[in-house]
């Protein structure tokens, strides 16, 4: 069973994905797809640095994401730059990865944890959609708090990603988010049984 996990930016899925680990899940995390993918040297590292040039660097040679992430959220047609050179690669690997956990477990839970899931249309692929719900304004302080934003560029990272009211159109499952988190984990058990059901 391949459950797609997604939700809107800052909406929580982290916190639903360590819940689902804890409970027997295999993670596929596209987060650490993406940071695998742009590492010094790799294919989508030399695309990135050609199409953005060295000025997204960090001083070890690495990609400054906050740097980029200012570059592409503020230009639409720069984040499609961006996207068509690393979701591919990203689908790719999330693929192999879903074969490697089917041929050496029987029956697994697998969670591919990706924020772009419906965008990329991998979610044509999954068993069910499982969709994190939170509402804009938790979103917006979250999102502040975490990566340290301004309203303005929180704004424009909400506004880069598909509206939250088009994505429960395709959930199976939601978790709303916009309680405690004790409420969310009690949530994620409750649908993690009815999961290993089948």
């Amino acid at each position: 069973m391949i459950i797609g996990l997604t939700g809107g930016i800052a909406s929580g899925k982290s916190l639903v994905s360590g819940e689902l680990k804890k409970l027997g899940a295999h993670i596929i995390d596209a987060d650490i797809i993406a940071r695998e993918i742009v590492e010094p040297g790799s294919p989508a590292y030399d695309d990135i640095v050609r199409e953005f040039g060295a000025g997204i660097l960090n001083e070890d040679s690495t990609i400054d994401r906050k740097a980029l992430g200012k570059i592409v959220f503020a230009d639409k047609e720069k984040l499609h730059k961006l996207n068509r050179i690393t979701h591919p690669r990203i689908i790719e690997k999330i693929n192999g990865k879903i074969k490697e956990l089917n041929d050496n477990h029987k029956d697994p839970v697998i969670i591919v944890d990706i924020a772009l899931l419906i965008e990329v249309g991998l979610h044509k692929d999954m068993t069910k959609v499982m969709v994190v719900y939170s509402d804009e304004k938790t979103q917006i302080e979250r999102l502040r708090k975490r990566d340290n934003l301004s309203e303005e560029e929180a704004q424009q990272r909400l506004k880069a990603q598909m509206p939250m009211a088009e994505k429960l159109g395709y959930a199976d499952y939601v978790i709303d988010n916009t309680g405690t988190a004790e409420q969310t984990k009690e949530r994620v058990k409750q649908l993690y049984s009815e999961l290993k059901k089948g």
